[in-house]
């Protein structure tokens, strides 16, 4: 069963006239014209990685469109994805950055909406677009808008709203990740002070991710960034770590409390935790490493981090995935609920929205693979199968 055209809309891959450096974009698919999905930068970037994630926003957008609610004002886009070839540490990046935006510029300004995702922050986007002439990286939305004016007020007072000082932006991921992970919890009647996690990455997903599930009343007891992986079986002081961590997640060995270790890289695998929650990189579980691995739910927060080897054989040994075309979709959808009108520029009234929404879609997930008796991601496909032809019928590829 696939849940998205066999091979995507528009495919393309740039080759920057200066540095040599390569860019893609790929839209999956269109809704009413329009397509969804953010732009990463990193070193290794492939036109495949992109393609891969194009689909999952096609699977994203679907899997929060609800047929039945007539006061949604937010209707799903199509998916797309636009990645860089370049590590965005790099000097050249901004520039290799400005130039890819500039070649794509027709893409955004007409089909293909865009923003943060691994590499780069919105403010690097926003600033970058203005570069390149764009009036915004979403503008090929403004037409669906009731009040393009209104909407673009809104979305900017969200950006600015901050919770102890991390921005909306950021932690409005982390909200649904966790949710994701505290409804499979419910459904199987653990109690939160009874679950231990283990991180990868402490960056916007990660970081976030961490601080909603510390806040729920789990314990985290390991982190791994770039350096390695910091643990602590009674627990870790995750505000301390957010607060001494740098733009790129990496956190100062200098905040470390006694009871702290340092461990080796990979060492996020095999801490003994409920909860392994990969936030960092793409293909972080292969079918070699997935051993190692005794948690009893991984919760995807990045793109793709299980290959699909791996997860047939968490799967065989009783270790859930929970996907992340579910899980980590709150970012994305946080975005349209708040342009749309769906939410104003308020933190309450976003994670309230984003709790009800990832609760009802894990819990509709959940209950789907066991009637099913399939896997969690199984079960988000066929879901998005039966969505799809609805929105098709309903609003068309491409119609304005």
């Amino acid at each position: 069963m696939t849940p998205h055209s066999p091979a995507p809309l528009i495919s393309l891959t740039w080759t920057d006239h200066i540095t040599g450096r390569k860019g893609y974009l790929v839209v999956d698919r269109l809704v009413r014209g329009v397509s969804s999905g953010g732009l990463r930068m990193r070193e290794g970037c492939t036109l495949d990685e992109v393609a891969g994630l194009a689909r999952g926003m096609t699977m994203k957008e679907a899997l929060h469109f609800d047929a039945d609610d007539a006061r949604a004002r937010y209707i799903p886009l199509g998916g797309a994805k636009g990645g860089i070839d370049c590590d965005p540490r790099e000097p050249e990046a901004n520039g290799v950055l400005v130039r890819y935006l500039r070649a794509v510029r027709p893409y955004v300004e007409s089909v293909w909406t865009t923003g943060e995702d691994l590499g780069l922050t919105q403010d690097l986007v926003d600033r970058a677009a203005a570069e390149a002439g764009l009036v915004s990286s979403v503008q090929a939305v403004f037409p669906l808008l009731d009040d393009e004016a209104a909407a673009r007020r809104r979305l900017a007072d969200a950006f600015a709203v901050t919770v102890d000082g991390i921005g909306m932006d950021e932690l409005v991921g982390g909200c649904g990740v966790a949710e994701s992970a505290l409804a499979a919890l419910d459904r199987a009647g653990m109690a939160h002070r009874d679950a231990r996690v283990s991180v990868q990455g402490l960056g916007t997903m990660g970081g976030a991710t961490a601080r909603f599930l510390s806040r729920a009343g789990l314990r985290v007891v390991a982190i791994a960034d770039v350096k390695g992986t910091i643990a602590n079986p009674a627990g870790l002081d995750v505000e301390a770590l957010l607060a001494a961590r740098d733009a790129y997640g990496t956190v100062d060995r200098s905040a470390l409390r006694e009871g702290d270790h340092e461990l080796s890289a990979d060492a996020w695998l095999t801490t003994d935790a409920e909860v392994l929650v990969p936030a960092a990189v793409s293909y972080a579980v292969d079918g070699v490493n997935q051993a190692w691995i005794q948690a009893r739910w991984v919760v995807e927060a990045a793109n793709m981090p299980v290959l699909p080897e791996a997860e047939a054989l968490l799967a065989a040994r009783g270790i859930t995935v929970l996907p992340d075309v579910v899980v980590n979709s709150g970012t994305n959808a946080w975005w349209w609920w708040t342009l749309f009108g769906d939410i104003g520029a308020d933190a309450e009234e976003a994670f309230g929205h984003t709790r009800r929404a990832m609760r009802a879609l894990i819990d509709l997930m959940l209950a789907r693979a066991e009637a099913d008796g399939c896997t969690p991601r199984e079960a988000a496909h066929a879901i998005v199968a039966d969505r799809l032809p609805v929105m098709a019928e309903r609003f068309g590829w491409y119609a304005r």
